[in-house]
């Protein structure tokens, strides 16, 4: 197969472009050598460019297999990158009917320097499975001079978010550069372990997957204490460690020296008993322990004993890697606010780790952050936010990955009320009022720039959002500039008092009423007052005249009377009050107050004007979507509350989050909005706050969910398959980005060269990569474009590089015949002929069938024929249908042929004039004839049997007797024999046997036994050694033998002796003598035993004699 080729750059056997040197500097592709059940391998080696995507691919063949195949990807030793599969490791498995291939693909995305190491890919079916590895080295990429100077501002790690873009959020806070990561090479997780603190164990097993921390511990510790010792028990020990999955099955494998010794198997010290969970078995040498079902309780030490010698191992069985079930959310908020970042993953307990960009957060260094645990529930709590907490929060377990963008804006006070200024009299109360958005903002309050303290006259109030500074019994000195100043904000609100000097006019006289209103209040025009809803509304009105006047207020022609309630009238010494708590909208109209004595009348008219927070806005929908944008509108609230609407605030959240997360602190005046950042694949909603002068709505109801997708990249590797006179056959490969909206087919269209208008070649959706576009005109150059199609629309076009001619291209007739078709081909009598001929030729060839030079009778045989094969088919063969077949190809005047002997064959018939030509003693000689049905095919025997005519009990002689006679033996005297003859050929017996025409008989002849006279055996011999004595060493106080063997008569006498020394009567040694196996035993000899000893055999024929040297050793204890 080709070499992987990473996205970008040409393949091996691609001419390079002009001006650029080839990517392989001439070296030529590696071959793999296919063995076992792959059809296709990974290259051997494969160099890829960092942050370029390179993609690897295997094929299996799965005729010869009984299941579906399973196929693993693995890193390194055992690392299982199935857990890892994401944005940057991507698994794809296809399966082709016709070929019953099973394709499997691994795509790296973006390459960077740690994916450089050995991999290996394994498949697995039942009890067959076979593996390929291969290597992967990173290089640096090479920077191109005119490149696109965004592209190098571009973050690395932005993964959904990644986008156009957009330099708006550097001018609020800057974010910290992320370090460009460190290439890492390849590191046996052991050796690392062994050189590493014993703190860091716990990070180096998360980092590597390793689940049981115990476990690996304990392996460490033994790896540590037990010296590599040579055996003289195994040919092959058990490997140092052994990995499964929980729930699999695995099988510990070592050899032994003596193929017949018996071993045990130990499970952390204690025997293992066979049963359905641990199956022993013992091949030659060969001893397996197959544990079946793997749980937690057999991750532990195994050792196989074979006496004194052991072979140790450990099993780690290893659990489904930690997913996480629910992301992380966004949060959009303002310094100070309490932030709480929240997971849950798929079990209790699971270790997570949180990181800040590429920094990871630890409790004991940060006291800013907090960690919560609840059941499956993962929090990271950041108190107060600052601007140094922006940037991007990353939560890992060993199975998954999410994160989540924290943005913070710094906080902008707004000003609801602002203080008003004052005009007292002598000995009143003064108040001035003022209304922020922040009820948690303190200030002071300052006059003529010296800071206002409390005293007892003077006091100041912070309830919510109101600061109030209240001056009781004013006096001269209190006239001047007041400022209330908001603390850590550069903002100020400033009013004047102003002292009012009351002259008492002692003359009596008349003066008509008068009505002073304070146009400086909440007056916004003349007679017009504007009050917030729910909001206090207290119109103080200075009254004048002499006598003192009546004042009546009214509303509309209804006068107000009541002195208590929510609205009330309240009378002061030359004022009137009047008051409404909690202003309602239905309190809007015009007012009127009237003031009369006896020297006349005054009367004014005010309009009161209730303003409140609009309605919320309505009908929010998406409109559009993008990879990772989405187009929002709405309609405007249908009450803007009084006040024009100054714009919108919108909030998004993840479907199924409760998180909602603002999008915009500025007021957005358009109805709108394209929210972009967002995830693609992901379900969102969004909803939208309508903003007025007195405040912000309730929020509107939740858009319907909406996803970010968008369409594919362009099919790929576009090129044309075939071509004739009025059509054309397509092929190509799948967009390399699909994305989260998948692939719905392809649309195919075509023009004439020099045309504008494409037309639409398919109807319905091509899912397949390939079509054939048919109704060309003849002749015409063709320019070709595939678009990929999907629930986000149509992709940019694959188009090809020149026009294609519509023309057909003429090849020569060719019949390919397979190789078992070209000798005669035979089957039996009712089975099924299924032959498939494939051939080529342009334009199509006319192929006819021909019978022993006749036209073939297609009611006899059925013919099926195509544009690249012919099939001929017989349901059920008969004899009729044997003979030479021959197929013809036509094309025009040229022409190909090609002949098929077909034989069906069946079984013979019985042979021809079985007969018994000759008897004599207890043979009898048999003859026949050939069979006249062969069954069509060659005679390979003939079976023959014999019965007694008195039992008729058939019993067969003969079998696969060549000849056509045979002499039947061992018959019984004075028995009537007959016989029976079957002929075989491949298809077996024949159905019937053929009978002998007669019998044979063998009659009974007088018999006398002679017998031979008995001579008597001598069986005199000299003594004669048949095992000798052999050399033994042995170690002092543990007690021994020496043993040999002698034959002689009559029976020889035995004499021991040591050093040429007879032994005797010495209680130390027990001679014996059994059958003529001679034992000396010796207890518990000592270094005084050792020497050589003889034991000499003595009779009247001779003597024989035999020695042998018996070493004793003192017994050392071994140093410690």
């Amino acid at each position: 197969m080709p070499e992987p080729v990473p996205e970008g750059k040409p393949a091996v056997d691609a001419p390079a472009e002009d001006g650029a040197d080839s990517e392989t500097d001439g070296d030529e592709p590696q071959s793999t050598e296919l063995t076992g059940l792959f059809v296709e391998k990974p290259p051997n080696s494969v160099v890829a460019v960092a942050g370029t995507d390179v993609t690897f691919i295997a094929k299996v063949d799965s005729t010869s297999l009984t299941r579906k195949p399973t196929m693993k990807w693995l890193k390194g030793k055992w690392l299982d990158l199935g857990s890892k599969a994401g944005k940057h490791l991507q698994f794809k498995e296809t399966y082709d009917r016709n070929t019953k291939i099973y394709t499997y693909e691994m795509k790296i995305i973006k390459v960077v320097p740690g994916d450089a190491g050995g991999y290996r890919c394994e498949v697995t079916s039942k009890d067959k499975c076979d593996s390929s590895t291969f290597e992967i080295s990173v290089e640096a990429a090479h920077q191109d001079e005119q490149a696109d100077i965004l592209s190098a501002f571009k973050r690395a790690d932005a993964g959904e978010d990644e986008g156009d873009l957009d330099f708006s959020a550097l001018l609020k806070a800057a974010k910290k550069k992320k370090k460009p990561e460190k290439e890492e090479p390849e590191i046996d997780v052991w050796e690392l372990l062994k050189s590493a603190h014993p703190s860091e164990y716990e990070k180096i097993a998360f980092k590597y997957g390793i689940t049981d921390l115990r476990g690996m511990l304990k392996r460490l510790k033994k790896m540590k204490a037990e010296p590599i010792v040579h055996s003289e028990a195994f040919l092959k020990k058990l490997e140092s460690c052994y990995s499964v999955d929980k729930g699999k099955k695995i099988t510990l494998r070592c050899e032994v020296v003596d193929p017949n010794v018996q071993v045990k198997w130990l499970k952390n010290g204690q025997e293992i008993k066979p049963s359905a969970k641990y199956i022993m078995e013992a091949s030659g040498n060969v001893r397996t322990l197959t544990i079946n079902k793997a749980t937690l309780a057999d991750d532990a030490a195994y050792e196989c004993v074979v006496g004194e010698d052991k072979s140790f191992t450990e099993v780690f069985v290893k659990e489904p890697p930690v997913t996480i079930t629910k992301l992380m959310d966004d949060y959009h908020v303002v310094v100070g606010d309490r932030v709480e970042f929240e997971i849950e993953v798929s079990e209790e307990g699971a270790h997570v780790m949180w990181f800040f960009e590429d920094q990871e957060i630890h409790k004991d260094k940060d006291s800013k952050y907090r960690f919560k645990k609840d059941g499956k529930k993962h929090t990271l709590i950041i108190q107060e936010a600052t601007l140094d907490d922006i940037g991007m929060y990353h939560a890992w377990t060993n199975g998954g990955h999410t994160k989540g963008e924290l943005e913070v804006e710094e906080k902008e006070l707004e000003v609801l009320q602002d203080i008003a200024d004052l005009t007292v009299r002598a000995t009143d109360q003064a108040m001035f009022k003022c209304e922020v958005s922040d009820d948690k903002v303190t200030g002071k309050w300052y006059k003529d720039g010296v800071e206002v303290l409390p005293s007892e006259r003077i006091k100041m109030t912070h309830i919510g959002r109101f600061h109030r500074l209240i001056i009781d019994n004013v006096k001269p000195e209190d006239a001047g500039d007041y400022t209330f100043v908001p603390d850590g904000y550069a903002l100020s609100l400033s009013a004047k008092l102003n002292f009012l000097e009351i002259k008492i006019d002692y003359v009596p006289r008349q003066e008509p009423p008068k009505i002073h209103l304070d146009t400086t209040g909440n007056m916004v025009s003349q007679n017009t007052i504007i009050v917030v809803a729910g909001n206090k509304l207290r119109l103080d009105v200075e009254i004048t005249g002499e006598p003192a006047p009546t004042v009546v207020w009214s509303k509309g022609d209804k006068p107000i009377t009541d002195t208590e309630g929510r609205v009330r009238v309240e009378a002061r010494k030359d004022l009137s009050c009047f008051v409404i708590e909690g202003a309602e909208r239905d309190d809007e109209g015009n007012y009127s107050i009237t003031v009369t004595n006896p020297a006349g009348e005054d009367k004014a008219v005010l309009f009161l004007k209730i303003v409140d927070v609009p309605d919320p806005p309505e009908n929010i929908k998406c409109t559009g979507v993008g990879e990772d944008c989405a187009s929002i509108v709405w309609d405007p609230p249908k009450f803007d509350g009084g006040a024009p609407v100054k714009g919108y605030l919108m909030e998004r959240k993840k479907k199924g989050s409760s998180r909602w997360t603002k999008l915009n602190f500025d007021v957005y005046e358009s109805t709108t909005y394209e929210a972009k950042r967002m995830i693609e694949g992901v379900l969102y909603e969004m909803r939208v706050f309508a903003v007025n002068s007195i405040g912000m709505s309730q929020p509107s109801l939740s858009s319907k969910p909406f996803m970010p997708i968008a369409p594919t990249s362009e099919p790929t590797r576009l090129t044309v398959h075939d071509v004739t006179d009025s059509t054309c056959s397509l092929k190509w490969l799948a967009p390399e980005k699909i994305g989260a909206g998948g692939l719905d087919g392809y649309v195919i269209e075509y023009c004439k060269e020099g045309d504008t208008e494409w037309v639409v070649a398919n109807q319905e959706l091509c899912e397949r990569q390939g079509y054939v576009v048919r109704g060309l005109p003849v002749g015409e150059k063709i320019n070709f474009r595939v678009v990929a199609v999907n629930m986000a629309g149509r992709s940019p076009p694959a188009l090809m590089s020149q026009p294609v001619t519509i023309r057909e291209i003429v090849e020569h007739p060719k019949i390919r015949l397979p190789r078992d078709l070209r000798t005669k081909y035979i089957r039996r009598v009712g089975e099924k002929i299924n032959l498939t001929i494939p051939f080529q030729g342009k334009p199509r060839p006319i192929a006819t069938w021909f019978k022993d030079g006749k036209p073939l009778d297609e009611k006899i045989v059925n013919v099926r024929n195509s544009n690249v094969d012919s099939i001929l088919f017989i349901r059920s063969a008969e004899r009729e249908h044997s003979g030479t077949y021959e197929l013809v190809l036509k094309i025009e005047n040229m022409e190909d042929r090609a002949s098929i002997n077909i034989r069906i064959v069946d079984k013979p018939g019985p042979p021809l004039n079985v007969r018994a030509t000759d008897i004599w003693g207890f043979n009898a000689a048999l003859e026949w004839e050939p069979p006249k049905d062969d069954g069509n095919c060659d005679i390979s025997g003939y079976t023959i049997q014999k019965a007694d005519m008195k039992t008729k009990e058939w019993f067969t002689v003969y079998e696969h007797n060549r000849r056509t006679n045979c002499t039947v033996s061992d018959l019984v005297m004075g028995n009537e024999y007959m016989f029976r003859v079957y002929s075989e050929n491949l298809c077996g017996l024949s159905e019937e046997p053929r009978m002998s025409k007669n019998t044979a008989v063998i009659a009974k002849t007088g018999l006398e036994l002679k017998s031979k006279p008995y001579k008597e055996k001598d069986m005199c011999c000299s003594p004669k050694f048949t095992q000798p004595l052999v050399d033994r060493s042995v170690v002092a106080g543990y007690s021994t033998a020496i043993s040999c063997a002698v034959k002689g008569f009559p029976k020889p006498k035995i004499v021991w002796m040591k050093n040429k020394m007879i032994i005797g009567e010495d209680p130390k040694y027990l001679m014996q003598n059994n059958q003529g196996v001679l034992t000396l035993n010796i207890r518990k000899p000592s270094t005084f035993d050792g020497g050589k000893y003889s034991c000499m055999a003595v009779n009247e024929l001779g003597k024989d004699e035999v020695e042998c040297t018996l070493n004793v050793r003192v017994y050392k204890e071994p140093e410690k």
